[in-house]
């Protein structure tokens, strides 16, 4: 590795993670440093989230992301995901913002079964685990749902 000292390349390693948190190596990638052009900005898609004490926060997610993964990340404790998405506990319930209905996926058979469990289910009811987070959702406002 001394022959690269004070080059302004780098190996970048990608690791995947096993069901078990085994990472191995994945991918390795030259990566040069140099500016070479005008700065790229990341606009990520912005989330409204109403927790249960009403209190309103904006925060930003990775599209490709699952809405309850972006509440994770953002530090909704409250919002339990205790299957941590696999769509089995209803735990992630939360009421999205009806203009947002035309764009959010169809809601499945197993979606619907467990919300008929919630003593807190609407019409605007949804598991947050359900939804993929991504750029058409920029702006949904979500209200986390009481817990059952």
């Amino acid at each position: 590795m001394e022959r690269f000292a004070g080059s302004r390349k780098r190996i970048i390693a990608t690791a995947i993670l096993g069901p078990r948190g085994c990472g191995s190596v994945a991918a390795l990638a030259w990566l040069d440093l140099r500016p070479t052009g005008p700065k790229l900005e990341l606009n990520m898609p912005r989330l409204i989230v109403v927790n249960r004490e009403g209190e309103e926060r904006t925060v930003e997610g990775d599209a490709g992301l699952s809405v309850m993964e972006v509440l994770r990340v953002n530090g909704f404790d409250e919002l339990l995901a205790l299957c941590g998405g696999c769509c089995s506990c209803a735990t992630c319930h939360v009421h999205v913002d009806p203009s947002f209905a035309g764009v959010l996926p169809s809601m499945g058979e197993d979606e619907n079964d467990l919300l008929d469990s919630s003593g807190h289910r609407d019409d605007t009811s949804r598991l947050s685990c359900q939804i993929p987070f991504s750029d058409a959702l920029d702006g949904l406002k979500v209200r986390i749902a009481e817990e059952d």
